[in-house]
């Protein structure tokens, strides 16, 4: 398959909000392709890459040959290109990488160029997101969809999954379970605003667990002929072993043959406090002197689930019964703090204790829930201590998909004190259709200037965002960014100059309340 013919369905997907022409188009799409091109096909329509990393970054795209006339370059000869650059490594291996895409680039029409460069620089925004990639694979396969979900959650990506429904079937998605070495999606929890409606939410006595703030972590250990194996896996099914020897040496104490774990990774202070999110996330995102960084920022690991113990799965028991066979192998210093209680009076208190330990909050869990992997269930509820400010709207991106046309993603400011603004990040959550046609409007009236993707304006709207947390941000000027931003609502009754100050988000930031 050419991959133009990706590329004019990428246009199509992307020009259509709705979602059945979505499906369509790729399903169509699938039944055309040859068998060595399905996964190739599914991830590119992904916004992603087989290969995910290859080590090239924008500098490298910027020049580019000049582009041929009439396409004529195969998916697989553009995959064949980005292995070639993702194992290039060592001495050269920039001018290889620069030798490679130079190549492929001049092999590429116009049209294939625009695509290349926003698949590899991760901004392929067309709306082909895993659940409308799951329904064209069922269309195209002539399967129940129930089945694709259940493979997609076990085997965790979705090109090898189009692969086995459209050359096996319904029969061959059927025989796809938890494989111990291959990780799975993880478990996801929805939200509350409180420990009580949480409580109301998964109903009866419940489990509620710290919230830590570091790495969610799948742990496979297995016994094989040839010894032992262990592979530790991010909620984005990257493999990190390497990285952290801690978790490895943790997992290589247990009394077991074979299992499953999940949990979080997290660096603590010499108080036993969480050092900040970034902090741990450098330290499990590092790949080199990995001894050193393990003497200065050492790791701890809490564990909070299993899928499989020895031959047995557990994905389908109660939470209880899963909590019983964690209890058995894994210490009580390597698992998550825990409580059952229906008393909410109890359960505010256990969430104000995590809260003053430093970590994000709780997680209320069903007794009887069973691992509903890759899904965000009823069975857990997160809860969080939820922070506002009022900042001020700077600039409006345009919108992709079915927010095509519409001022969606939001630059927020805080008042530097000088008359000023500075930037905190940026947010298309939390906007109602109503919303986008209104700020549409509005941010239009207020235009000041504009680049293709972002009309700036004047300084004038004030919103209320809600977030979770500050974090260092060498990318914005003030220092420091909003985590999980989320538009609440407008706030007309109040002027820029009542918006909150920098100082006020850098005393969260600082773990103090702003003056008030």
């Amino acid at each position: 398959m050419l991959l133009s013919d990706v590329v004019a369905a990428s246009r199509a997907v992307s020009a259509t909000p709705a979602r059945s022409s979505k499906v369509n188009t790729i399903a169509e799409l699938l039944r055309a392709a040859e068998s060595d091109d399905l996964a190739i096909v599914v991830a590119y329509l992904s916004g992603e890459l087989r290969q995910r990393r290859t080590g090239v970054g924008w500098a490298a795209l910027r020049d580019r040959p000049q582009p041929k006339a009439e396409p004529a370059l195969t998916l697989v000869d553009v995959d064949r290109a980005f292995e070639r650059i993702a194992a290039a490594s060592g001495v050269g291996s920039q001018a290889i990488r620069v030798n490679e895409l130079t190549a492929l680039f001049g092999a590429a029409t116009h049209a294939e160029q625009q695509f290349l460069v926003a698949l590899v620089a991760g901004e392929l925004r067309q709306g082909a997101l895993d659940g409308v990639m799951v329904d064209a694979i069922a269309k195209a396969a002539g399967v129940p969809l129930s089945l694709v979900r259940q493979a997609f959650m076990l085997r965790g990506a979705l090109p090898p999954i189009a692969t086995v429904a459209i050359q096996g079937g319904a029969e061959a998605l059927a025989t796809i379970g938890l494989e111990i070495g291959r990780p799975v999606q993880p478990m996801l929890a929805q939200s509350a605003p409180s420990v009580v409606e949480a409580l109301a939410k998964v109903g009866g006595a419940a489990a509620l667990e710290w919230k830590l703030d570091g790495i969610r972590v799948q742990i496979h250990r297995y016994d094989t002929e040839g010894g032992r194996s262990i592979a530790v896996f991010t909620r984005t099914l990257d493999d990190i072993t390497v990285r952290v020897p801690e978790i490895v040496a943790a997992a290589a104490a247990l009394d077991v043959h074979n299992v499953v774990l999940d949990g979080e990774a997290i660096a603590l202070d010499e108080l036993g406090r969480p050092r900040p999110f970034q902090e741990t996330a450098a330290r499990t995102s590092s790949r080199t002197d990995v001894a050193t960084l393990q003497a200065k920022m050492p790791l701890s690991v809490f564990v909070f689930d299993i899928m499989q113990l020895n031959d047995e799965p557990l994905l389908t028991e109660p939470a209880s019964a899963r909590q019983r066979r964690l209890e058995q192998i894994v210490p009580q210093e390597l698992r998550v703090p825990r409580i059952v209680t229906d008393d909410p009076e109890q359960a505010t208190a256990f969430f104000a204790d995590a809260i003053a330990h430093g970590h994000e909050g709780v997680v209320v869990k069903s007794l009887a829930a069973p691992y509903e992997a890759g899904r965000r269930g009823a069975g857990w509820v997160k809860v969080k201590p939820r922070h506002t400010l009022d900042l001020v709207v700077l600039a409006a991106e345009w919108g992709h998909g079915r927010r095509r046309g519409m001022l969606s993603n939001l630059h927020l400011g805080a008042r530097d004190g000088e008359g000023g603004f500075v930037m905190l990040g940026k947010t298309f959550k939390g906007l109602t259709d109503e919303l986008l046609a209104w700020q549409t409007n509005e941010f239009l009236r207020l235009e000041s200037r504009r680049d293709a993707y972002t009309v700036y304006v004047e300084p004038e709207l004030v919103v209320e965002i809600a977030f979770d947390g500050v974090q260092t941000s060498p990318r914005y000027p003030g220092g420091v960014a909003l985590r999980f931003a989320r538009v609440l609502r407008y706030r007309p009754d109040k002027r820029p100059s009542d918006a909150d100050h920098i100082d006020d988000v850098r005393a969260i930031h600082a773990g103090r309340r702003p003056a008030t």
